[in-house]
C-alpha cells in the first residue's frame, strides 16, 4: 500500500467512508486477486493526484468479511463510489487507468 491511499476495515468503514465529508472510491481486494495487483499502482496514482477532491480507500475483503457481506462484494476487484454514505457507482474487474479515469470521471 502506497502513501496515498487509506487503508479502510470493518472497524472504521462507517466513519471513514460512510461519514466521509468527499466522496470516497473503495476498492475491494484481496492477497490472492492477481487483477486487484494490477489494479493497485493506477490507484495510489489516481488518489495522489485527486486527493483534493477524493479520497481513495483499500479495503481487504479477506480481513473484513463483515462490510464485504454487507455492500454485497461478489467479485474482486470492486471499486464502490459512496458519495454522502451512499453508494453511487460500482466498477467490478480492472481496467486500465484510461478507462478507470474515464469511469471516475465526475468524482475527480
Amino acid at each position: 500500500m502506497g502513501a496515498a491511499t487509506k487503508i479502510v476495515t470493518d472497524a472504521t468503514f462507517a466513519d471513514e467512508v460512510l461519514l466521509a465529508d468527499k466522496p470516497v472510491i473503495v476498492d475491494f481486494w484481496a492477497e490472492w486477486c492477481g487483477p486487484c495487483k494490477m489494479l493497485s499502482p493506477i490507484l495510489e496514482e489516481i488518489a495522489a493526484a485527486h486527493a483534493d477532491k477524493v479520497t481513495v480507500a483499500k479495503f481487504n475483503v479477506d480481513e473484513n468479511p463483515q462490510t464485504a457481506a454487507a455492500e454485497r462484494i461478489m467479485s474482486l476487484p470492486t471499486l464502490n463510489v459512496y458519495v454522502a454514505g451512499k453508494l453511487v457507482k460500482q466498477i467490478v474487474g480492472a481496467k486500465p487507468k484510461a478507462a478507470l479515469l474515464a469511469d471516475l470521471a465526475e468524482y475527480l
